[in-house]
């Protein structure tokens, strides 16, 4: 009631006003939605899953592998775990069925690339003829990312209270099967 006084008070420009307010603040308030839900959701931006898609992509190309499709199924996985792992950044694995790669650097300036690059230099320490990693060393990060049958993943990146940066990529299917080659 006390909008309708006040708008037929003001005349026409008045009017205006008000609607253009009232549609700015509406517009506002949409776009916040919008931006907390991405916020909540943590949903990457084409940009940053090209990063991971790319780099992934490129050790495939080396093997004549197919490429790896990004999947938000897998991503929102992925970013419920790393959530979950923002209090201590440990490289504490989900245990789920789907394949898994960690990292964690120090501080937050780690990006996608930082990530699968680390994976990908386990290359040196694998011996396909063997199917094995060097001693003491790991390469499964690196025989996950270029598994022939994972065909799909999803990655995440967190900031943990640390400051340190947690990484998590998910593969579907998972790659890494005891007594099977990767390629």
């Amino acid at each position: 009631m006390q909008i309708s006084r006040t708008m037929s008070q003001c005349g026409l420009p008045g009017t205006f006003l008000f609607l253009f307010c009232l549609s700015f603040f509406s517009l506002s308030a949409a776009v916040l939605e919008v931006s907390s839900r991405r916020l909540l959701t943590g949903t990457p931006s084409d940009e940053i899953i090209k990063q991971y898609l790319i780099s992934h992509n490129l050790e495939r190309t080396k093997l004549g592998l197919p490429p790896l499709t990004w999947s938000k199924k897998l991503a929102n996985f992925a970013s419920w775990w790393a959530h979950q792992r923002q209090g201590d950044c440990a490289l504490i694995h989900s245990n789920s069925n789907y394949g898994e790669n960690l990292f964690w650097g120090s501080g937050k300036d780690w990006r996608p690339g930082d990530a699968v690059a680390a994976w990908a230099a386990e290359k040196s320490y694998y011996n396909h003829n063997t199917n094995t990693c060097s001693k003491n060393k790991d390469c499964l990060h690196y025989t996950q990312m270029v598994w022939r049958q994972s065909l799909k993943i999803g990655c995440a990146r967190v900031t943990c209270r640390s400051g340190d940066t947690f990484i998590a990529c998910n593969y579907d299917p998972h790659g890494n099967v005891i007594g099977e080659k990767p390629f």
